[in-house]
């Protein structure tokens, strides 16, 4: 499954705008007075501004297996990597053959460079902004993760993630190049201590060659 394109909501479209150019070095191919469009790898990525609401979302983004360190390095100078007790907090999900790092964009949402060695996507290209491939995670936040997992796979014929332990509290639908990450509201974002809480939300998917879109309110 592939993330398309994602609506999310900003409260300040200018520094959003200022963030993801300067600082992540991707394409802003779409401006209008409110809303601003990214080119992130072969995803889209709009936000929306709302200036009475200060969501906080999740997404990750795939880059190379092979270039974690290499998206380290290339961050130190552009983004604030999570740190816990002064180290870098770089999670290895054993079963999903995943590794990623953590840092905020301006308005605090949560996002994430991850490796998955099952992508076979491997590159002796220098990392730079064109390794970040596409979006690979959004996270949607709900009462009940399972029965909405169980709702849109009815809905648009989706499957579970096959390495996740899908539960009551956490979700995956899709696979290692997309994934709806679903989870309970007010658990907490990993690796942080902010609690989820669920926000207007557009999800666009491309899934056997057919497209969907996922509307969240």
């Amino acid at each position: 499954m592939k993330i398309n394109h994602i609506k999310i909501e900003t409260p300040n479209l200018e520094n959003t705008i200022a963030f993801y150019k300067e600082k992540l070095d991707l394409e802003v191919i779409e401006v209008t007075n409110e809303t601003a469009t990214i080119q992130v790898g072969e995803s889209l990525l709009t936000f929306i501004q709302n200036k009475n609401n200060q969501p906080v979302y999740h997404l990750a983004f795939n880059i190379p297996a092979n270039q974690l360190k290499e998206a380290i390095n290339w961050s130190k100078n552009r983004l604030d990597l999570i740190h816990k007790e002064n180290d870098l907090v770089v999670s290895n999900f054993e079963t999903w053959k995943a590794n990623s790092v953590y840092f905020f964009d301006n308005n605090g949402n949560l996002l994430e460079f991850i490796t998955r060695k099952d992508l076979k996507n491997e590159t002796e290209k220098p990392f730079n902004s064109q390794q970040i491939l596409n979006i690979s995670e959004i996270g949607i936040v709900t009462e009940k993760p399972d029965e909405l997992g169980k709702a849109l796979i009815e809905k648009y014929q989706l499957e579970l993630f096959d390495k996740n332990d899908n539960s009551e509290v956490f979700t995956a639908i899709g696979d290692d190049e997309g994934l709806l990450i679903i989870v309970k509201e007010n658990r907490n974002w990993f690796p942080t201590e902010i609690p989820a809480q669920a926000f207007t939300t557009e999800i666009k998917v491309i899934d056997k060659n057919n497209i969907h879109t996922i509307n969240l309110n």
